[in-house]
Formats: structure tokens, sequence, C-alpha cells
């Protein structure tokens, strides 16, 4: 029971032990966390209060830093104004001095207004008595000469104009007898010298369009089975077969010349062959083809080759080639522009230019009549458009641009193709219109345009090219004109038949003469 009891109170006393333990820790942990937050308020005192004397400061050295400033400020500011107020006082003294300066010289312009009005003054006197003493002397003059002053003014003028007169007629005819001396004599030496060195000895040639058959039993093989043969040929040549009762030949129809020759080579060797069905002709015209392309080459490389002209790009000299069966009044073109390239080409190395823009520009001048059937427009107008497409020289594409006057010419090669060009065309021999076609043909051309109303006359210019109308000003105003030339344009597409196109030109001119005297 004793043990019993002891364990008891000596539980019960470590109980009362760790109570105790327990109170007094919390009142130390309390008293330590008192200490700590007293320390702590203390610190942030201090700190507190440094910030502030810290703050205190550089507020005061910022207030003096700024007092510095403002105060260098306002020396400036003040040396700047003082500157200033002495430019301004120099200036006001310059200008004080001007002002007096000027003062000085309007007197002194006064004084020379005063003395030039006073020499004004012995002037007009002066010329008073000068003026008195001429009519003194003219009235003596007139009274021994018995002519009046206007009498001996027109009198001496008359003279003096008939010898003006004379002596420019007569050195106007000394320089135009020299000049015209001179220059045909100088012309004729050119162009003799040109046409004997370029002479061609060959004659105009025709374009083939008949081919000759061996019998008349051809034309029926020709024709074929219900048509087939004949519509074969001509839907892969593009040519139309004439076949009629002229005994052996059968005529062949188209526009284009390099598809008639290649019918042409096409029929003439399917004669030979004899085998004549759809699927020969087919074989023929293709080999044809071929065979008229090859020779449109060689042909264009030939001209090239005798002219001396290199680097012509390939399509121009394909164009060249197709020349050969093109022809002009029955001239052949691609021969006519060969002989021109010739004739510019001499002319230029006499005169000293550029011979090969000449030979290029002569060769070249006829190549839109290599398509002129297939385009809408002139010659030219197709030819300079290819030549600028194939990047040709702006020289060459001028003078080719002027050989018909459509554009005024720049330079002597284009002269030189001009006339050039004439030359051939006017080769006896080189074209088959004859002078009276071609005067009746111009003749008609102008009667057209003189049947207008309105018209007073018309003329008929470069070759047919042009038709020139003068119209009277009273009765055509300027929209009358514009239509006029609308209807004489339509007038000769309706009524006549002519190569190439021709331009209308309707002229009005309104003139006011008078006569001052």
């Amino acid at each position: 029971m004793k043990a019993i009891l002891y364990a008891v109170i000596a539980v019960f006393a470590l109980i009362i032990g760790a109570a105790a333990g327990a109170v007094g820790g919390y009142q130390w942990f309390q008293r330590e966390s008192r200490l700590k937050l007293n320390s702590a308020d203390a610190r942030a005192r201090h700190i507190v209060d440094e910030a502030l004397r810290e703050a205190e400061a550089k507020k005061k050295e910022a207030i003096l830093e700024a007092k510095e400033e403002v105060h260098k400020l306002r020396t400036d500011f003040e040396r700047e104004l003082k500157e200033r107020r002495a430019e301004i006082q120099r200036l006001e003294r310059r200008v004080v001095q001007k002002e007096e300066q000027l003062d000085r010289k309007v007197e002194a312009l006064e004084r020379k207004e005063e003395a030039l009005n006073r020499k004004e003054r012995e002037l007009d006197r002066k010329n008073q008595q000068a003026q008195e003493l001429v009519n003194k002397q003219m009235a003596e003059l007139e009274r021994i000469s018995q002519l009046t002053m206007e009498e001996a003014r027109e009198l001496f003028l008359k003279q003096v104009e008939q010898e003006a007169r004379a002596d420019a007629a007569k050195l106007i005819r000394e320089i135009d007898a020299e000049a015209r001396e001179n220059a045909e004599k100088r012309a004729r030496e050119l162009v003799g010298m040109a046409v004997q060195r370029v002479a061609a000895d060959h004659s105009s040639e025709l374009t083939v369009t008949v081919v000759s058959l061996p019998n008349d039993e051809m034309k029926g093989r020709i024709i074929g089975r219900e048509g087939r043969n004949i519509r074969t040929l001509e839907t892969l040549t593009g040519i139309d077969l004439i076949i009629d009762d002229t005994p052996e030949a059968v005529v062949l129809s188209g526009f284009d010349p390099v598809r008639r020759e290649v019918a042409k080579i096409a029929l003439q060797k399917l004669i030979q062959d004899g085998r004549i069905h759809p699927a020969r002709i087919e074989e023929m015209v293709e080999k044809a083809q071929k065979e008229v392309e090859a020779r449109i080459r060689e042909e264009g490389d030939a001209a090239c080759f005798e002219l001396g002209i290199h680097n012509l790009h390939p399509e121009l000299v394909k164009l060249l080639g197709r020349l050969k069966f093109r022809t002009s009044y029955g001239q052949n073109v691609l021969k006519h522009s060969v002989e021109v390239a010739h004739l510019a080409g001499v002319m230029a190395a006499e005169l000293g230019v550029n011979v090969e823009v000449a030979k290029r520009a002569g060769l070249l001048h006829d190549i839109g009549k290599a398509v002129d059937h297939e385009l809408e427009g002139s010659h030219v107008a197709i030819g300079v458009s290819l030549l600028r497409r194939y990047k040709e020289h702006p020289d060459v594409i001028h003078a080719m641009e002027c050989h018909h006057g459509d554009v005024e010419p720049r330079s002597v090669e284009a002269h030189l193709v001009t006339a050039a060009d004439a030359i051939s065309a006017a080769r006896p021999g080189a074209r088959r219109e004859t002078l009276e076609a071609y005067i009746k043909r111009l003749e008609k051309l102008e009667a057209l345009a003189d049947s207008s109303d309105g018209v007073e006359k018309s003329y008929a210019i470069q070759a047919g090219r042009e038709i020139r109308v003068m119209v009277k000003p009273d009765r055509i105003d300027d929209y009358a004109a514009m239509k006029l030339t609308k209807e004489i344009a339509r007038k000769i597409e309706d009524e006549l038949e002519y190569p190439g196109q021709i331009r209308v030109v309707v002229v009005r001119e309104t003139r006011a003469v008078e006569y001052a005297r």
C-alpha cells in the first residue's frame, strides 16, 4: 500500500512540476517576445530617423543645385539680352546712317533733275531753232528743185529699191544657178555610178499560177472520186484549184504566194508520181512545205550573204526569203530589195555616211510585204512593227519608215533609201504597170475627190499613195472637213482598185490679206 501511495504521490509531484514549468516557460517566452519587439521598434525608429535626416539633406542639396542653376540661367539670359541690345543699337545706328545717306542722295538727285530740266529746256530751244533753220533750207531746196519733200523721199526710195531688187535678183540667180549646177551634177554622178555598179541582168518575173498537165485525163484524177482529191488538196494548201475547159492546164488561185508555191510544187510532184489519193496528197503537201521553207531560208541567207549583212534576226531572214514569192507590179520584191540595198550602199559610200545602215534599211524597206496579206495596215507600218519587235537599230527603222514619204526624213541614209527605191522601181522593164495606166489611175483618183461638194482642187501625190484635197473655207468648216475626209476615203475604197493604202488629207485654209500704206 505504501508503495502505491508513494507512486501516486510521485505522479502528482511530476504533474505539478510540469505545470509549474509550463507556466514559467510561457512567462519567459512572453518576456523574450516583449524584449524583441521593443528592440525592433527601436531599430525601426532609428531607421526612420536616419531616412528623414538623409531626405532632409538631399532636399537641401537639390534646393541648392536648383538655386545655382537658376542663377546660371539668369546670368546667361542677362548676358544674351545685353548682347541683343547692343546688336539692336548697332543696327539702329546703321539705319540712321543709311537714312542720312539716302537723304543726301535724294538731294543730289533733285539737283541733277533740276540741271537736266534746264538742259532740256535749252535743247528744246535749240531744236526749235534748228527746225526753223531746216524748214528754211527745205523751202529753199523745194524752190530750187521744184519738188516737195514727200516727192523727193519717194523718188529716192524708189531708186534705192530698184537698185536693191536688181542686186538681189542677180545674186539669187547666180546662187541658184551654181547650186543647181553642182547639185544636179553630183546627183547624176551618184545615181549613174550606183546604177552602173548595180546593173542587173534579170527581167521582171511573174508569179506562176498555171500548172501544165500531161493530158486532160489528169484533170479527172486530180478531182478524184466525188471530188475527194481536190477537196483534200485545197484544204491542206488553202489554195483554190480552178479546173475548167482550158486544155492541159490547172489554175491555182490564192492570195498567199507561199501557199500558192506549195500547192504548185505538191501538184507537180503528184502529177509526176501518178498516184493521186488523199493520203498521197497529204504526204506530197508536207514535202512541198518543207521544200518551200528550205528555199525561203536559202533565199534569205543568200540575200544577206550577197550584201554582207550579218547578225540579222532569223525571223527577218525568213521573211526576206518569203519575198522571193512576192511581186509588186510584176517586179520580184526580194530582188528589188537587194537592188535597193546595193544602190543605197553605193551612194552612202560615196557620200561618206553609214553604209551598213543604208544597206540594211534598203534590204528591209519592203519587209512588211511578206505578211501584209495577213496583218492590217500598210506594208510600211507592218515593217516598222516587225523591225521594232526584232530589235533593229532606230536609224534603220527610221530610214525604212521614210521610203514612201509617210515620215519626214531626218538622216542622209533615209534620203538614200528613198532615192534607191525610186531608181529600182523606175528601171526600164522592172514593173509592168504602163505609164498610161498610172496616169489614168491618178486622174481617176483626183476626179473622185473633185466630185465631192465644197472641194476646190485636189492633187494626187506620192505616186498615188496620197490625195491632198483643198476645200473652200467659206463652205466647209473644220467638222465638215473631217467628215469629208471619211467620205472621200469611203468612195476610194468602193470605186477604185489600188495597191496598198491611200492617205486622204483635207486642207482648209483661210487667208486674210491687207496692205499697210
